[in-house]
């Protein structure tokens, strides 16, 4: 893949803005492909390598939210939203469901191109990931995870509750095993834009992530923490 042109599809069911968002983003130098629906998209997602997925909520039939979320399920492709400026839940879901960004409607295309650039370059940026999280579970040492529910069940059959950013960053390290990853990348992994510059939270919550799952939290085997450089889940995750 050249990525000197990226390739974006924007879904809207809106002809003006597609058509508005396709030649702007032609003239700064991207691949652009549009479609109208959520049916439409995905044929175009099959039938090539796409990069950045501009992507409205409000639309008929499957909804913005509800492919972000198979899009999320299916690989690791970054989503951009395009949301109405009164709907801050569905911003909220967004994110939370890997959405990497979103845009209020009405909205600035320069405004967009910078966030593109910005999502691109962050994408780019984060080590190749090893493999999609299953449907359903994964095993790692002695836990399981119940991807669905968001529960890691121990050798003794107890369940876990995992709050969503504990379970975001279990996930990011799942599926990055043995890799390296600096905080920022973990901030990208699993906040997105909602990430601040030089935030600290990576570590209370690789803290408390340890408190769950290593024997001794003091002396963490499972994540291990790298100085100067991040952390690291130290086992193979597989499937089962």
């Amino acid at each position: 893949m050249d990525r000197s042109i990226p390739h974006l599809l924007i879904v809207d069911d809106h002809r003006e803005i597609r058509d508005l968002l396709g030649r702007y983003l032609a003239k700064h130098g991207y691949r652009t492909s549009t479609a109208d629906s959520a049916s439409t998209a995905r044929r175009i997602l099959q039938a090539g390598a796409v990069d950045l997925v501009i992507l409205d909520i409000m639309m008929p039939g499957e909804d913005g939210l509800a492919l972000c979320r198979s899009l999320r399920e299916s690989g690791a492709v970054p989503v951009i939203l395009l949301t109405a400026v009164a709907e801050e839940t569905d911003r909220i879901v967004g994110l939370e469901m890997g959405a990497d960004d979103y845009v209020t409607k009405p909205f600035s295309p320069r405004e967009l191109l910078a966030r593109i650039k910005a999502v691109l370059r962050r994408a780019w940026a984060l080590p190749p990931q090893r493999g999609s999280l299953p449907a359903q579970r994964i095993r790692f040492d002695r836990w399981l995870l119940e991807v669905g529910r968001r529960e890691l069940v121990g050798e003794d059959g107890v369940a876990v509750p995992l709050s969503t950013g504990e379970f975001l960053l279990l996930s990011a390290f799942l599926a990055h095993p043995q890799m390296v990853l600096s905080r920022d990348q973990l901030l990208d992994l699993t906040r997105g834009r909602e990430a601040v510059p030089f935030d600290r939270s990576v570590d209370n919550q690789v803290s408390r992530l340890r408190r769950k799952i290593e024997r001794d939290p003091k002396r963490p085997e499972l994540i291990k923490t790298h100085w100067g450089g991040g952390y690291s889940l130290a086992v193979e995750p597989f499937r089962g």
